[in-house]
């Protein structure tokens, strides 16, 4: 293994590579997408010139030391863990088994967990999303191996170490795709711009369709508005922000957002 190679490629490097070279998602790459592989990798390690013998001196190395079945292609399993430390490696192998999309649910999985509303998840708390995760998977997992995991888990996430988690950790565990809201252009000039954008993100964020955000969906949009601007928020200043919102978009006070309401507090007009 190239000098170093853990210490520059963390898990959302390798996978986004591994993806792109794993066609078909069936966690191996073999053949023409090796040498693509390895060739990018090296990219990625550079800055030093590309050679093709670089290339395949990496390639050989790997396969020499991963290719255990000597049928010449790799699992990402295998090539994981020589390449990633194991916190990261932890890591990977979470994201591909639990991608997540929309914060939406992201926060309907906080909610859920954050038992006391502490804004913070606890080990105990972390300790019951892992059991129902394995549960969800159709996987035993032992009290012993669960504490385990738990340890493991807290360990690499919980950086002040005070015992608990907060949002932005939780997103990291559950590698939460990239804020719906960044691909909109919020200085849009038109008004028909404006009104179809406004279109798309409120039916994103209204994933049971019923024309008003509750719940995590208010959840989901109000952190994913606030990271707009302050790219790491606590679970407290969500909170904060959500009523912040509600007090100022829900005219008739029942604790959901409306289509209109959201519309008006926007200085949009819509069509009914």
């Amino acid at each position: 293994m190239e000098s170093g190679t853990a210490e520059r490629i963390d898990a959302a490097a390798f996978l986004g590579a591994w993806r792109r070279f794993d066609a078909d998602d069936n966690g191996y790459i073999e053949g023409k997408e090796l040498d693509d592989f390895f060739h990018h990798l090296v990219e990625k390690l550079g800055p030093e010139d590309i050679t093709e013998e670089k290339v395949q001196r990496m390639k050989e190395q790997f396969m020499s030391a991963c290719d255990v079945t000597t049928d010449r292609r790799l699992q990402i399993q295998e090539l994981a863990n020589m390449i990633l430390p194991d916190d990261e490696n932890f890591l990977l192998l979470f994201r591909r088994e639990t991608p997540l999309d929309n914060s939406v649910e992201f926060m309907r999985i906080w909610r859920s967990y954050d038992a006391d509303s502490s804004g913070y998840i606890s080990a105990g708390e972390l300790k019951d999303f892992l059991r129902d995760l394995f549960l969800q998977h159709n996987k035993m997992v032992t009290e012993v191996k669960l504490e385990e995991y738990t340890d493991t888990m807290m360990k690499i996430f919980d950086k002040n170490k005070d015992g608990r988690l907060d949002l932005n950790d939780l997103a990291r565990i559950l590698a939460l795709q990239e804020n719906f809201l960044l691909q909109f252009k919020m200085d849009a000039c038109s008004t028909e711009e404006r009104r179809r954008d406004f279109e798309k993100i409120f039916a994103h964020y209204d994933v049971s369709k019923t024309g008003a955000l509750e719940g995590p969906e208010v959840d989901g949009f109000v952190k994913d508005m606030m990271e707009l601007v302050k790219p790491s928020i606590s679970g407290v200043d969500l909170d904060k922000f959500r009523q912040i919102l509600l007090n100022h978009c829900d005219v008739n006070k029942d604790g959901k957002i409306q289509k209109s309401e959201l519309a008006l507090c926007l200085g949009l007009k819509i069509n009914p």
